[in-house]
């Protein structure tokens, strides 16, 4: 190849937006004629080469934009310190299939078991196949919405927490929520219904119909089907309830799961109805 000809190419490729055919177009020709490479696989090797380069530079400022606190994977994970935990399930949950399908998984357990390395090795996955990824835990998101709500950038802000294919929300459940809050956080869970997933780590047990897999752990993973509203009201009524109303906890929302009833610590409920949760 001629040096006339590499720089036109190079020229040519970086006007295409190929910066890496651009750099290292000598060494394919160098691959090419060692090989001794038809044109059509000299083709290909140069757009399999490009696409996987254009690949990884999307996961890497995926994960730069996420706000992961690290970058840990399930190989990283030691299911040995957790031996009732069985590993096929989580790794069902690695395939994505909850992702695609917009469903949701939520990690639940004490402190120490390891829920945000799970949720944050399934973003981490999520990423790399594609997808959008946030961070966030439920303080500081309420934190932010509060301080946009304030400033009347509510609705801008919302969409830190909507766009993302899959949002990650730490630590739910540590911290009561007041009946402000629980309306933000409402807003965010109603509004990604059907068109985004959500990975929830939480001290807390939602429902006993829940998958336990990690029996005296209390892990559990929850994504099979995806979140129905009455799921995402009765997940919002534990979110703002302290453990007795002694300590001050209140209810949000009424539950409607199994047709109604009255909020189970007997306190004066602000009721939503099905309707009300998929307004926009």
């Amino acid at each position: 190849m001629s040096q006339l000809t590499g720089n036109r190419i190079r020229t040519t490729a970086g006007k295409l937006g190929l910066p890496h055919l651009a750099e290292t177009i000598n060494e394919f020709t160098r691959r090419a004629d060692e090989a001794k490479m038809g044109y059509l696989d000299f083709l290909d090797l140069v757009l399999s080469e490009e696409l996987a380069v254009r690949e990884d530079r999307r996961f890497r400022s995926g994960l730069r934009t996420s706000k992961l606190p690290h970058h840990k994977t399930l190989e990283e994970y030691d299911f040995s310190f957790q031996p009732d935990l069985d590993p096929r399930k989580v790794k069902d949950l690695a395939t994505l299939s909850f992702v695609e399908a917009k469903a949701n998984a939520a990690l639940l357990g004490p402190p120490g078991v390891g829920k945000t390395h799970i949720a944050v090795a399934l973003a981490v996955a999520a990423c790399r196949a594609g997808y959008s990824i946030y961070f966030t835990t439920l303080d500081d998101m309420v934190r932010n919405l509060k301080t946009a709500e304030a400033a009347g950038r509510l609705v801008n802000k919302l969409g830190t927490y909507l766009r993302p294919s899959v949002l990650v929300v730490d630590e739910v459940g540590y911290q009561p929520l007041e009946r402000a809050e629980a309306n933000l956080v409402f807003q965010v869970i109603s509004k990604r219904y059907e068109k985004g997933s959500v990975i929830l780590t939480s001290n807390k047990t939602f429902s006993p119909n829940d998958v336990s897999i990690h029996g005296q752990s209390h892990i559990v993973l929850s994504g099979g089907e995806p979140m129905t509203l009455q799921e995402a009201e009765a997940m919002l009524v534990d979110f703002t309830h302290r453990s007795t109303p002694a300590e001050g906890g209140f209810c949000t929302f009424q539950p409607v799961v199994d047709g109604g009833g009255a909020c189970p610590w007997n306190l004066d409920c602000h009721v939503m109805t099905g309707a009300d949760l998929v307004k926009d």
